[in-house]
Protein backbone atom coordinates (compact mmCIF):
# COMPACT_ATOMS: atom_id res chain seq x y z
CA UNK A 1 0.00 0.00 0.00
CA UNK A 2 1.77 3.39 -0.76
CA UNK A 3 2.25 6.01 1.56
CA UNK A 4 -0.66 8.43 2.17
CA UNK A 5 1.52 11.40 3.45
CA UNK A 6 3.90 13.19 0.79
CA UNK A 7 7.70 13.17 1.02
CA UNK A 8 7.41 16.74 2.55
CA UNK A 9 5.14 16.32 4.84
CA UNK A 10 7.81 14.51 7.22
CA UNK A 11 9.44 17.96 7.68
CA UNK A 12 6.24 19.47 9.07
CA UNK A 13 7.20 18.41 12.85
CA UNK A 14 10.72 19.22 12.81
CA UNK A 15 9.34 23.08 11.39
CA UNK A 16 6.90 23.63 13.83
CA UNK A 17 9.28 22.47 16.41
CA UNK A 18 11.47 25.13 15.16
CA UNK A 19 8.89 27.94 14.69
CA UNK A 20 7.63 27.37 18.21
CA UNK A 21 11.15 28.06 19.58
CA UNK A 22 11.41 30.74 17.67
CA UNK A 23 8.31 32.21 19.79
CA UNK A 24 9.13 31.19 22.96
CA UNK A 25 12.59 32.82 22.33
CA UNK A 26 10.94 36.15 21.08
CA UNK A 27 8.03 36.45 23.80
CA UNK A 28 10.93 35.92 26.76
CA UNK A 29 12.98 38.51 24.75
CA UNK A 30 10.08 40.63 24.61
CA UNK A 31 8.80 40.23 28.09
CA UNK A 32 12.73 40.90 29.18
CA UNK A 33 12.46 43.86 27.64
CA UNK A 34 9.28 45.20 28.48
CA UNK A 35 10.57 45.47 32.32
CA UNK A 36 14.12 46.75 31.59
CA UNK A 37 14.87 50.26 32.25
CA UNK A 38 15.45 51.07 28.77
CA UNK A 39 11.94 50.24 27.74
CA UNK A 40 10.30 52.49 31.21
CA UNK A 41 13.03 55.12 30.47
CA UNK A 42 13.85 55.29 34.07
CA UNK A 43 17.11 56.75 34.23
CA UNK A 44 16.49 58.98 30.94
CA UNK A 45 18.10 62.58 31.64
CA UNK A 46 17.82 64.73 28.99
CA UNK A 47 20.00 68.15 28.26
CA UNK A 48 18.04 70.83 28.96
CA UNK A 49 18.08 74.32 26.76
CA UNK A 50 18.76 76.36 29.90
CA UNK A 51 20.06 74.40 32.65
CA UNK A 52 17.90 74.51 35.81
CA UNK A 53 18.91 72.84 39.26
CA UNK A 54 15.46 71.70 40.99
CA UNK A 55 17.97 70.76 43.97
CA UNK A 56 18.89 74.38 44.50
CA UNK A 57 15.35 76.10 43.25
CA UNK A 58 13.35 73.57 45.45
CA UNK A 59 15.21 71.76 47.78
CA UNK A 60 17.65 74.53 48.89
CA UNK A 61 15.43 77.80 48.29
CA UNK A 62 11.93 75.89 49.12
CA UNK A 63 10.37 76.70 45.70
CA UNK A 64 6.50 75.62 45.50
CA UNK A 65 5.96 73.09 42.96
CA UNK A 66 2.96 75.15 41.88
CA UNK A 67 5.09 78.53 41.07
CA UNK A 68 6.48 77.26 38.12
CA UNK A 69 3.84 73.92 36.99
CA UNK A 70 1.27 76.30 37.62
CA UNK A 71 -1.80 74.40 36.36
CA UNK A 72 -1.05 71.01 38.08
CA UNK A 73 -4.01 71.33 40.78
CA UNK A 74 -6.37 72.05 37.93
CA UNK A 75 -5.26 71.06 34.55
CA UNK A 76 -5.16 67.23 33.83
CA UNK A 77 -2.11 68.48 32.09
CA UNK A 78 0.97 69.98 33.99
CA UNK A 79 2.47 72.71 32.42
CA UNK A 80 5.91 73.70 31.69
CA UNK A 81 6.47 76.92 32.66
CA UNK A 82 6.89 79.68 30.64
CA UNK A 83 9.43 81.68 29.71
CA UNK A 84 8.03 84.84 31.65
CA UNK A 85 7.93 82.79 34.90
CA UNK A 86 11.78 82.17 34.86
CA UNK A 87 12.08 86.03 33.97
CA UNK A 88 10.02 86.84 37.09
CA UNK A 89 13.16 86.10 39.19
CA UNK A 90 15.51 86.64 36.42
CA UNK A 91 14.45 89.68 34.55
CA UNK A 92 16.75 93.01 33.95
CA UNK A 93 13.56 94.90 36.04
CA UNK A 94 13.02 92.55 38.57
CA UNK A 95 14.99 91.08 41.50
CA UNK A 96 17.70 90.64 39.45
CA UNK A 97 18.90 86.73 40.45
CA UNK A 98 21.86 86.64 38.27
CA UNK A 99 20.40 88.78 35.09
CA UNK A 100 23.52 89.00 33.45
CA UNK A 101 24.29 85.05 33.72
CA UNK A 102 25.30 83.52 30.18
CA UNK A 103 23.28 80.44 31.28
CA UNK A 104 20.23 82.58 31.29
CA UNK A 105 21.03 83.92 28.05
CA UNK A 106 17.99 82.02 26.17
CA UNK A 107 16.06 83.41 29.36
CA UNK A 108 16.81 86.74 27.88
CA UNK A 109 16.66 85.88 24.13
CA UNK A 110 12.99 84.55 24.31
CA UNK A 111 11.92 87.32 25.80
CA UNK A 112 13.19 89.86 23.26
CA UNK A 113 11.81 87.61 20.41
CA UNK A 114 8.76 86.23 22.15
CA UNK A 115 8.93 83.00 21.19
CA UNK A 116 8.96 80.28 23.62
CA UNK A 117 11.72 77.94 24.78
CA UNK A 118 11.68 74.54 23.56
CA UNK A 119 12.35 72.65 26.51
CA UNK A 120 12.96 68.61 26.66
CA UNK A 121 9.60 66.93 28.14
CA UNK A 122 11.13 64.16 30.54
CA UNK A 123 7.65 62.45 31.35
CA UNK A 124 5.50 61.49 28.62
CA UNK A 125 2.42 59.46 28.30
CA UNK A 126 2.31 57.32 25.51
CA UNK A 127 -0.75 58.14 23.46
CA UNK A 128 -3.26 55.67 24.28
CA UNK A 129 -2.72 56.24 27.92
CA UNK A 130 -5.01 59.25 29.42
CA UNK A 131 -3.55 60.24 32.64
CA UNK A 132 -5.04 63.02 34.34
CA UNK A 133 -2.65 65.23 36.93
CA UNK A 134 -4.93 66.81 39.24
CA UNK A 135 -7.11 64.10 39.66
CA UNK A 136 -4.15 62.21 41.32
CA UNK A 137 -3.16 65.49 43.25
CA UNK A 138 -6.50 66.59 44.57
CA UNK A 139 -6.63 62.67 46.22
CA UNK A 140 -3.90 62.93 48.14
CA UNK A 141 -1.21 61.75 45.22
CA UNK A 142 2.50 63.77 46.11
CA UNK A 143 4.70 64.69 43.12
CA UNK A 144 7.24 62.48 44.67
CA UNK A 145 5.25 59.81 43.80
CA UNK A 146 5.79 59.70 40.32
CA UNK A 147 8.51 62.23 40.03
CA UNK A 148 10.71 61.03 42.36
CA UNK A 149 12.26 63.17 44.55
CA UNK A 150 12.73 66.25 42.80
CA UNK A 151 14.33 68.24 45.55
CA UNK A 152 17.59 66.11 45.11
CA UNK A 153 18.11 66.06 41.28
CA UNK A 154 20.30 68.56 39.78
CA UNK A 155 19.17 67.74 36.52
CA UNK A 156 15.70 66.37 36.13
CA UNK A 157 15.52 62.43 35.28
CA UNK A 158 12.58 59.59 34.74
CA UNK A 159 13.18 58.00 37.93
CA UNK A 160 10.20 55.41 37.93
CA UNK A 161 9.33 52.88 35.58
CA UNK A 162 5.30 54.45 34.97
CA UNK A 163 4.89 51.74 33.14
CA UNK A 164 1.12 50.11 33.58
CA UNK A 165 1.78 47.20 36.30
CA UNK A 166 3.67 49.79 37.91
CA UNK A 167 0.75 52.43 37.76
CA UNK A 168 -1.87 49.37 39.16
CA UNK A 169 0.27 48.31 42.18
CA UNK A 170 -0.84 52.06 43.33
CA UNK A 171 -4.31 51.70 41.95
CA UNK A 172 -4.65 48.17 43.82
CA UNK A 173 -3.07 49.89 47.44
CA UNK A 174 -3.39 53.52 47.22
CA UNK A 175 -2.90 53.86 50.68
CA UNK A 176 0.98 53.30 50.31
CA UNK A 177 1.15 56.59 48.92
CA UNK A 178 -1.88 58.77 50.02
CA UNK A 179 -1.11 61.84 52.28
CA UNK A 180 -2.75 65.34 53.41
CA UNK A 181 -3.78 67.82 50.58
CA UNK A 182 -1.61 70.22 52.59
CA UNK A 183 1.29 67.82 52.04
CA UNK A 184 1.57 67.69 48.56
CA UNK A 185 4.11 69.35 47.66
CA UNK A 186 5.88 69.17 50.84
CA UNK A 187 8.93 67.11 48.94
CA UNK A 188 10.53 66.20 52.51
CA UNK A 189 7.13 64.85 53.86
CA UNK A 190 7.36 61.74 56.28
CA UNK A 191 4.26 60.80 57.79
CA UNK A 192 6.13 60.71 61.53
CA UNK A 193 6.41 64.28 61.20
CA UNK A 194 2.63 64.70 61.88
CA UNK A 195 0.86 65.19 65.07
CA UNK A 196 -1.47 62.71 65.59
CA UNK A 197 -4.09 64.70 67.78
CA UNK A 198 -3.98 67.21 64.77
CA UNK A 199 -4.35 64.71 61.95
CA UNK A 200 -7.56 63.29 63.40
CA UNK A 201 -8.60 67.31 64.49
CA UNK A 202 -8.07 67.51 60.71
CA UNK A 203 -10.39 64.59 59.38
CA UNK A 204 -13.08 65.76 61.95
CA UNK A 205 -13.53 69.31 60.49
CA UNK A 206 -13.89 67.98 57.42
CA UNK A 207 -17.01 66.48 58.60
CA UNK A 208 -15.70 62.41 59.75
CA UNK A 209 -17.26 61.00 62.82
CA UNK A 210 -14.24 59.65 65.58
CA UNK A 211 -16.26 56.50 65.63
CA UNK A 212 -15.58 56.25 61.85
CA UNK A 213 -12.29 57.10 62.46
CA UNK A 214 -12.13 54.81 65.31
CA UNK A 215 -13.39 51.22 63.23
CA UNK A 216 -10.84 52.22 60.36
CA UNK A 217 -8.18 51.86 62.90
CA UNK A 218 -9.87 48.28 63.96
CA UNK A 219 -10.17 47.08 60.77
CA UNK A 220 -12.36 44.23 61.25
CA UNK A 221 -11.71 43.79 64.55
CA UNK A 222 -14.19 44.27 66.83
CA UNK A 223 -14.93 46.07 69.94
CA UNK A 224 -17.89 46.01 72.79
CA UNK A 225 -17.44 50.54 72.80
CA UNK A 226 -15.75 52.97 70.86
CA UNK A 227 -14.10 56.52 71.58
CA UNK A 228 -16.23 58.96 71.22
CA UNK A 229 -13.86 61.60 71.40
CA UNK A 230 -10.38 62.43 69.99
CA UNK A 231 -8.50 61.49 73.10
CA UNK A 232 -9.94 58.45 73.35
CA UNK A 233 -9.17 57.71 69.21
CA UNK A 234 -5.66 58.97 69.92
CA UNK A 235 -5.09 56.53 72.80
CA UNK A 236 -6.08 53.96 70.33
CA UNK A 237 -4.13 54.84 67.47
CA UNK A 238 -0.96 54.72 69.60
CA UNK A 239 -2.05 51.18 70.95
CA UNK A 240 -2.29 50.13 66.97
CA UNK A 241 -0.05 51.48 65.28
CA UNK A 242 2.98 52.56 68.18
CA UNK A 243 3.89 56.39 69.41
CA UNK A 244 4.37 57.47 65.75
CA UNK A 245 2.54 58.37 62.85
CA UNK A 246 2.69 55.72 60.41
CA UNK A 247 2.18 55.64 56.55
CA UNK A 248 -0.86 52.80 56.97
CA UNK A 249 -2.45 54.77 59.85
CA UNK A 250 -2.75 57.73 57.14
CA UNK A 251 -3.31 56.43 54.34
CA UNK A 252 -5.77 53.91 55.37
CA UNK A 253 -8.08 56.58 57.05
CA UNK A 254 -7.50 59.03 54.06
CA UNK A 255 -8.28 56.03 51.71
CA UNK A 256 -11.61 55.45 53.44
CA UNK A 257 -12.81 59.10 54.36
CA UNK A 258 -12.10 60.47 51.12
CA UNK A 259 -13.56 57.32 49.48
CA UNK A 260 -10.96 56.76 47.28
CA UNK A 261 -11.47 53.72 44.80
CA UNK A 262 -9.09 53.57 42.10
CA UNK A 263 -10.26 52.23 38.77
CA UNK A 264 -8.62 48.76 37.93
CA UNK A 265 -10.24 48.23 34.49
CA UNK A 266 -8.50 49.10 31.03
CA UNK A 267 -10.70 51.87 30.20
CA UNK A 268 -9.93 53.78 33.50
CA UNK A 269 -6.56 55.04 31.38
CA UNK A 270 -7.37 53.56 27.94
CA UNK A 271 -9.98 55.82 26.59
Amino acid sequence: MGNFFPRWSNWVPLQIAVCLGFLVVGVVVGATYYFTPKYTRVGYEPTQPVPFSHKQHVGELGLDCRYCHSYVEQSSHANVPTNQTCYNCHGPDKVQVKKDSPKLEMVRNADKSGHPIQWTKVHKAPDYVYFNHSVHISRGVSCVSCHGQINEMEVVKHAEPQSMGWCLDCHREPENKLRPLDQITNLTYKPEDLVRDQFYKNLEAKGAKVQDLAQVILGDKKAESLPGDITGLVALAEKTYGPKVTQKEVGTQLKHNWRITPPEDCTACHR
